[in-house]
C-alpha cells in the first residue's frame, strides 16, 4: 500500500498552516509552534514520507502547545452558516438540472474550498457566496459521475468520506440525491476534530444522521484516514463497501493507490502536489473515479 508522498512545496505549506491556526487562538505562541514543526519534520526522511503523516504530528504538537483541541472552531461555525445561507440557490440549481446527480456532486464539490490556511483559501467562509455562482458556471472538469451511477444499485454499499465544515452542508443535497437509489449510505467523518473537517458533532448539528444508513468515524486523530489506526467498523465497511466516495484532498492524499477500488474523488485541486499526483490542472473541480 502506497500513499502519496510529500513534496518540497508541502514543508512550508505546512508550517504556514499551522502559523495560521496559532493566530487563530494565541499567535504569542507562533515560535514555539514553528520550532515544534520544524523539530518534528526534521524527524523524517522526507523523501520516503508520507504528506498526511508528517502533517498529522505538526498539527497534533500544534494543538498541544495552543491547549486547544479544536482552534477552527468558530471558523467551522460560519462556514456551516455561509454553506447554509446558499441553500435555497443550490438547491434550484438541482432542481432545474437535467442530471440531478451530477449537478449535486458539483455543488458538493465547491464547498471543498472553505478550507483555511494553504495558499488557495478563501480569505474568509463568507467569500463562498461571491464565488458560488462562477464556481458553479464553471462546472466539472472532469466529470465521472456517468459511471457512478452503475454502483447505485439495490443493496450496494457505499462508504461516504467527509471532508471540511460548510462542505458538509452541500453535502446534504448529494446525499438526497443518492438515497433516490436504492443503496445503503455510510457517512464517515474525522474522529477527532482536526483543521477545518467535519466530526460526530457537526453531523449530529446538522441532522445528516438522520438521512444516511449509518453514520461512523475514522476513529483518531489524522489528517484523512490512518488505517493503523482506525476502528474495527471503518476496516469492516472498507471491506465490504462497493463504492467509496472520498471528498476532499486530505482523503486523497490517504487513499491514492491503496488497494481500496472503485473510489471516486470529488474535490478541487488545491495544491500543486495534489494536482500534480492526479495529472491535472490547479484550482479545478474533479469528479474522477478510479476503478
Amino acid at each position: 500500500m502506497r500513499f502519496m508522498k510529500i513534496k518540497a512545496i508541502c514543508v512550508p505549506c505546512l508550517l504556514n498552516r499551522a502559523l495560521y491556526e496559532t493566530n487563530l487562538v494565541d499567535s504569542s505562541k507562533a515560535l514555539k509552534v514553528l520550532e515544534d514543526g520544524c523539530r518534528i519534520i526534521g524527524t523524517y526522511d522526507l523523501d520516503k514520507s508520507v504528506s498526511a503523516i508528517v502533517a498529522t504530528e505538526v498539527h497534533k504538537a500544534t494543538y498541544e502547545t495552543l491547549g486547544t483541541n479544536d482552534p477552527y472552531k468558530y471558523i467551522k461555525t460560519r462556514s456551516n452558516k455561509a454553506a447554509l445561507s446558499l441553500m435555497a440557490k443550490a438547491t434550484e440549481s438541482i432542481e432545474n438540472s437535467q442530471d440531478r446527480l451530477k449537478a449535486a456532486v458539483l455543488i458538493s464539490i465547491i464547498g471543498n474550498i472553505l478550507d483555511f490556511g494553504i495558499s488557495s483559501s478563501p480569505e474568509s467562509p463568507e467569500e463562498l457566496a461571491e464565488t458560488f455562482d462562477e464556481l458553479l458556471d464553471l462546472g466539472l472538469s472532469v466529470d465521472d459521475t456517468h459511471k457512478v451511477k452503475k454502483y447505485l444499485k439495490e443493496g450496494n454499499k457505499i462508504l461516504y468520506f467527509a471532508d471540511n465544515c460548510g462542505e458538509i452542508v452541500f453535502d446534504i443535497l448529494l446525499i438526497k440525491e443518492l438515497k433516490r437509489y436504492p443503496i445503503h449510505l455510510t457517512y464517515v467523518v474525522r474522529g477527532e476534530p482536526i483543521l477545518t473537517d467535519a466530526t460526530l458533532d457537526d453531523v449530529h448539528e446538522l441532522g445528516i444522521d438522520k438521512m444516511v444508513d449509518e453514520v461512523i468515524t475514522t476513529g483518531c486523530f489524522a489528517v484523512g484516514v490512518d488505517y493503523k489506526r482506525m476502528g474495527d467498523d471503518l476496516r469492516k465497511a472498507l471491506d465490504d463497501c462497493d463504492l467509496i466516495i472520498a471528498k476532499g484532498m486530505g482523503n486523497y492524499e490517504t487513499f491514492s493507490e491503496t488497494d481500496y477500488h472503485p473510489i471516486v474523488y470529488l474535490l478541487r485541486t488545491k495544491c500543486i502536489p495534489v494536482a500534480e499526483d492526479m495529472g491535472l490542472d490547479l484550482n479545478i473541480s474533479v469528479a474522477k473515479i478510479y476503478e
